[in-house]
């Protein structure tokens, strides 16, 4: 697989969401980066932005399941794993497998849903795999989770695990659209084909299958980052650890997805090799939510954002 080639897919890929979603080109570029990299991506913002249509249309695309839960205070982990049923017609219990065995799964409101059921996610994440009644079962090699949360919302939600929030390569924020994209939105949903009904109408055709988006993903290994870059990337990692106003810091995981999602953004700006500007770029993505703001930073009003731009500015940047 070479990187002409990724270039290509990457650039039809792109041309195809754009069928459906109006505008959104650094989220989808954010999102194709967790897919390629095989992470997960936290994704933020106010209903009605068209998260789940993004996942749905780029699962169409990648030749990948796509699956969904809505997440809910009630709900048990295993609504997410699945579990066995006895069969009374058979007299054996047989696995009902549960919606986390997909390629893309959505996990939509995930902090509507405790701990307990949010850390059901946990080994699937980490490992793709899930345990069921002393029994492990496999999950795809192409298994993503995209998880939601809203940022304005606050009563009746639960703060995510740190060690969850860690497993997630990059947190996308998604804001709304300028008028012109929103002016276009309205004007394709008065048409006879709304965006949403592309997906199942045959209008969005996929461009690969499972085991080609694995072979493409071995194209990012031709990317060159220098040492110096690296170098810098773990001394930006290593910076969050020292700043008086940062109560929870970045872990070596941190450093993982950093070099990877810089990479990984090379190669979709049509790159073979990394530059500065790219880990600049993907610090805030991949540092945001594993950062943590002291209470009275916070009180004042700080943002995360803003430290991590702070952090940039005073670890020298390779020539």
């Amino acid at each position: 697989m070479t990187l002409a080639y990724f270039n290509e897919v990457v650039a039809d890929t792109k041309k195809q969401v754009a069928r459906v979603i109006v505008g959104q080109t650094r989220v989808i570029d954010q999102a194709l980066i967790a897919i390629l990299t095989r992470q997960h991506a936290l994704v933020e913002g106010v209903p009605g932005l068209g998260k789940t249509l993004i996942v749905r249309t780029l699962a169409k695309i990648l030749g990948c399941e796509f699956g969904r839960i809505q997440f809910t205070p009630d709900m048990m982990p295993s609504d997410i794993t699945g579990m066995n049923v006895f069969d009374l017609g058979s007299g054996k219990f047989t696995l009902v497998k549960g919606p986390v065995f997909t390629e893309f799964l959505l996990a939509d409101e995930i902090n509507r849903a405790p701990a307990k059921t949010q850390a059901g996610l946990l080994q699937a994440m980490a490992e793709r795999q899930v345990s069921i009644d002393r029994r492990t079962y496999e999950l795809s090699a192409n298994f993503t989770v995209f998880a939601t949360q809203n940022p304005i919302e606050h009563e009746g939600t639960y703060p995510l695990p740190e060690a969850q929030k860690d497993r997630f390569m990059l947190k996308i924020e998604i804001d709304f659209p300028g008028r012109d994209h929103e002016l276009e939105l309205a004007n394709l949903s008065l048409g006879p084909n709304p965006p949403e009904t592309l997906i199942d109408s045959g209008v969005i055709e996929p461009l690969l299958t499972p085991d080609r988006l694995a072979a493409l993903r071995l194209a990012l290994t031709t990317v060159v980052m220098r040492p110096e870059l690296v170098n810098y990337a773990v001394d930006v990692v290593r910076k969050s650890r020292d700043n008086d106003t940062i109560l929870v810091a970045a872990g070596p995981r941190a450093v993982q997805s950093l070099v990877l999602a810089s990479r990984a953004a090379a190669a979709i700006a049509g790159r073979d090799f990394v530059t500065p500007d790219d880990v600049k770029e993907m610090a805030v993505p991949v540092l945001s939510h594993r950062l943590a703001l002291r209470p009275e930073y916070d009180l004042e009003g700080l943002q995360i954002s803003d430290v991590i731009r702070t952090i940039l500015d005073d670890v020298a940047t390779p020539k």
